[in-house]
């Protein structure tokens, strides 16, 4: 039984993909249980306290830029298929879809990219702001409220739209069986730099071998890998 109703927008084999993942995986919990949900309050209350005064700066800076919203929300899909607004800074123009639409008629080799992997290295929408706050992952910080709402985890799976779904194949059904995560073993391995196929991999390596030592692991190894910027784009 699916949590909430899908959006219209997805496709009828994108629902029976997710149905037929959640029947033959149940969980009445996501994965790590109790001790991970502890360590995600802990973390996100403590950290959206200890950056409120750079939220509010950055808030600012975007509100100078073009007066445009501050935040930008989009549904993704979490444990078993429930649906939730992910919260990012926004990093693009208003229009966003218009722009993307008409870029890739424009220009197929972005098409293709775009189809592969869900993102751009050339993304005609990001704005120059944009651009730094994606550099600094300073636009996934909102998605501590989402963490400390229990919609992410601050470790966990990449968080997907429902198009996606059907590009994890039958590891949609180990994707189902967690929150997905601020961070992942994908932003430590490289992040767009790394394929799909093989963010896929790493995301049910993730699931099938969880374990709390290795949630630490990966939020100490985050700490490098966004200084590093590698794979921001």
């Amino acid at each position: 039984m699916q949590l909430f109703p899908l959006p219209k927008s997805a496709t009828t084999d994108v629902k029976l993909l997710i149905d037929k993942s959640i029947t033959q995986k149940t969980a009445r919990y996501p994965v790590g249980g109790f001790p991970k949900r502890i360590l995600d309050v802990v973390i996100s209350s403590t950290a959206l306290l200890v950056f409120a005064p750079l939220f509010c700066f950055i808030a600012l800076l975007l509100k100078i830029a073009d007066r445009g919203p501050v935040f930008f929300q989009q549904t993704r899909v979490g444990f078993r298929s429930s649906r939730f607004a992910c919260l990012k800074f926004r990093t693009m123009v208003t229009d966003g879809n218009a722009v993307l639409a008409q870029h890739l008629r424009d220009f197929p080799d972005a098409a293709t990219e775009w189809a592969e992997t869900r993102k751009l290295k050339r993304d005609p929408r990001v704005t120059e702001l944009g651009r730094v706050l994606r550099q600094l992952s300073l636009d996934e910080l909102p998605q501590l409220w989402n963490v400390l709402r229990g919609d992410m985890s601050i470790v966990g799976p990449r968080p997907i739209v429902f198009d996606e779904v059907k590009m994890y194949g039958p590891s949609a059904e180990h994707y189902l069986l967690a929150r997905p995560g601020l961070t992942g073993a994908w932003q430590i391995s490289g992040r767009n730099d790394v394929s799909y196929e093989r963010r896929v991999s790493l995301d049910r390596d993730y699931i099938e071998n969880w374990s709390f030592w290795k949630d630490l692991k990966i939020i100490v190894k985050t700490i490098p890998a966004v200084i590093a910027a590698k794979g921001t784009y």
